[in-house]
């Protein structure tokens, strides 16, 4: 641990050091201090991942209906949303724990799976709590980085996997970078999985993949390996704000160890009748999706004719060398009144990421990346 973390307040109170250590997340700039900073009330939200298009009027209906009771208890075990999920994906319920979001889920398997001293793999550039939340338990974190050309190293994750960590936690598609491994790749890396090892495949950004990217849940059940895969209704159903996730995990007294390690009542009664709504409005989901994959490769061949070096996405969002520090172009953009989010993992701070919006925000990003480009 860095010595010049404090483990202990002004006081003498004593610090858990494991988390008085944790890096901060990086969860994006706030609307209102981006508008305080730029003086612009007209902002492009392209920071964190968020469905532009919204929600499906069906989440709006199941919001404001009289069956939704704000003083009672929610169903603690989720009950009517995991027996709708367990139909959508052909899994038991009692596989399937449910969030407040999927980022809860990381925690929960952290705990239910780690103790001091443990090995945790991931990938950098990485989703911060993939190595927060394993550092909060006491676990030692290896990243396996990114090739030359923005993708996944096969080799080197193998290699690392093989080796035994007792939790992998791997997203594809890969957030911040984009890309996602293809079924000979993500099979290549399960068949290097130990035993010992729980393999947890984050599919956060899952509906936004075209056909080369398999369906991580598919590919898994036909090996043994204990694993999870974890998905959000935060992305592509667009509740970011009310916070549903998902873990699917292999048996269900995985599912069990994972339920132990969350807090009851974790998923509040309003996002769970959204939930379970937007499920019943997928045709609404994959509309949104569509438009969303066409500007995102509108916007990448954009970036790439004004010479910025763009990752391969399979998501909501392009991922970017904008050749210098990736801060100073985000504070810029700030000032046209665009939020983006600049990378700031060591290594990466050249990385840019920023979200597909609408065709209005997305036109003002390119803008204003031209204006940027010309100086």
């Amino acid at each position: 641990m860095d010595n010049s973390v404090k483990t202990a307040s002004s006081n003498g109170l004593a610090f858990n050091p494991d988390v008085a250590a944790l890096p901060p997340y990086n969860a994006g700039m706030n609307v209102a201090i981006a508008r305080s900073i730029s003086g612009r009330n007209d902002i492009a939200r392209l920071a964190s991942n968020e469905n532009p298009d919204g929600c499906s009027p069906a989440v709006l209906a199941a919001l404001a209906s009289p069956d939704l009771e704000p003083w009672r208890y929610a169903d603690p075990a989720c009950t009517t949303l995991r027996g709708a999920l367990g139909l959508k994906l052909g899994v038991d319920a009692d596989r399937i724990v449910i969030g407040n979001g999927s980022e809860e889920m990381i925690a929960a398997i952290s705990r239910a799976i780690l103790v001091a001293g443990a090995s945790v793999l991931t990938v950098v550039p990485s989703f911060g709590l993939h190595e927060i939340e394993p550092l909060a338990q006491g676990a030692t974190v290896a990243k396996v980085a990114m090739t030359e050309d923005l993708g996944f190293d096969l080799t080197a994750l193998e290699q690392v996997i093989s080796q035994g960590p007792r939790v992998v936690f791997l997203s594809s598609p890969w957030n911040p970078v984009g890309p996602a491994l293809d079924r000979p790749a993500l099979e290549r890396l399960i068949a290097a999985v130990r035993p010992g090892t729980l393999l947890v495949l984050d599919e956060a950004y899952f509906e936004f993949a075209d056909a080369s990217c398999p369906n991580g849940l598919e590919v898994l059940r036909q090996s043994n390996i204990p694993h999870i895969v974890l998905r959000t209704f935060s992305k592509a159903y667009g509740l970011a704000g009310l916070r549903v996730g998902y873990a699917i995990c292999s048996d269900a007294d995985l599912a069990r160890v994972v339920t132990a390690a969350k807090t009851p009542f974790n998923v509040n009664a309003a996002a769970q009748a959204a939930a379970i709504a937007a499920l019943g409005d997928e045709a609404w989901m994959q509309a949104s999706v569509a438009r969303l994959r066409g500007e995102r490769e509108r916007v990448a061949a954009s970036l790439d004719a004004l010479g910025f070096k763009v990752a391969s996405s399979q998501t909501n969002f392009l991922f970017f060398d904008c050749r210098g520090d990736s801060a100073t172009l985000a504070a810029a953009l700030l000032q046209e009144g665009i939020i983006v989010k600049a990378w700031r993992e060591r290594g990466y701070e050249r990385y840019l990421r920023a979200t597909i919006g609408t065709a209005e925000d997305n036109d003002r990003l390119l803008r204003a990346l031209e204006k940027a480009a010309r100086r």
